[in-house]
């Protein structure tokens, strides 16, 4: 059993804990937004954490934590569960999402496209696969769930300007924005070393959680949690938009990452005060 440990900096919280253990004690229907990346169960090297489960052991895992989702998040709020399968293991998200149904109504589903070719030109990351048999995984899975299928987003504030000035007047729109859609190419922030990914193996880049959050809608009393935290890219991304987080995590190497990351975000602002305490 891991002794949760919490610490305040600026809006934020981190929360050094197992993440059932630290959602069983959040307050029902305290959380608008969850944006979280949870182990994919591929085999990843995680610092403290076994990434190969069997398939059945890890759905059961998953469905427990995302019913504690489903306890903390408010009635009409967000959950964006970013997964990806293998080739080797593609039904992996379709069979926890089956799972998941009891929990949830999948109301969106996002493509995160991380390496595109358009023509003969390739844009973003692409990561070569050394079989014969497979074509290259070049995107995961955005699962947008909520408890009804009825939550009313901001589909222009995560929205893209016309391309096409024309159809803003020929379409009666009242700005120069579209619905982005359900495509989203967000290439990975380019790094020269593993040091600068903060030795984590499942880091995403921080426009996605920003986008999934302006999605939802921003507004100044929002909450945002990632049970999954990693090295804090959720609660940086809360911090770029000036919305309140609540960030968990297992590792206390990257929750240190995370730390620090927030941290140098929060100095190109107000600096909050650094409290810290038993959970």
């Amino acid at each position: 059993m891991i002794r949760a440990r919490r610490e305040t900096l600026g809006m934020h919280t981190l929360i050094r804990g197992d993440c059932l253990s630290v959602m069983r004690r959040m307050p029902a229907g305290s959380v608008d937004v969850v944006v979280t990346s949870p182990p994919y169960n591929l085999g990843l090297a995680y610092r403290s954490y076994r990434d190969s489960l069997s398939e059945e052991s890890y759905l059961d895992w998953m469905e427990i934590i995302c019913s504690k989702v489903a306890r903390v998040m408010r009635d009409d709020g967000s959950f964006f569960l970013n997964i990806a399968g293998s080739s080797a293991q593609p039904w992996l998200p379709f069979e926890l999402m089956v799972r998941l149904r009891k929990l949830f109504t999948l109301q969106n589903h996002i493509s995160w496209i991380k390496s595109v070719s358009v023509g003969e030109v390739t844009h973003g990351h692409f990561k070569p696969v050394n079989s014969p048999r497979y074509v290259n995984r070049n995107h995961e899975h955005i699962f947008h769930l909520t408890k009804q299928g009825d939550v009313e987003l901001d589909r222009l504030g995560a929205g893209v300007p016309f391309t096409d000035k024309s159809n803003i007047h020929r379409r009666q729109h009242r700005e120069d924005r579209r619905c982005r859609g359900d495509t989203w190419f967000i290439p990975y922030e380019t790094v020269r070393s593993r040091s600068a990914r903060y030795s984590h193996p499942g880091t995403f880049p921080v426009a996605l959680p920003e986008r999934c959050i302006r999605l939802h809608g921003v507004h100044p009393e929002m909450m945002v949690l990632d049970p999954f935290m990693g090295t804090g890219t959720s609660l940086v991304a809360a911090e770029s938009l000036k919305v309140r987080s609540i960030g968990i995590e297992a590792d206390t190497t990257y929750v240190r990452f995370a730390r620090k990351r927030l941290r140098a975000m929060i100095m190109q602002g107000d600096t909050g005060a650094v409290t810290e305490d038993g959970a």
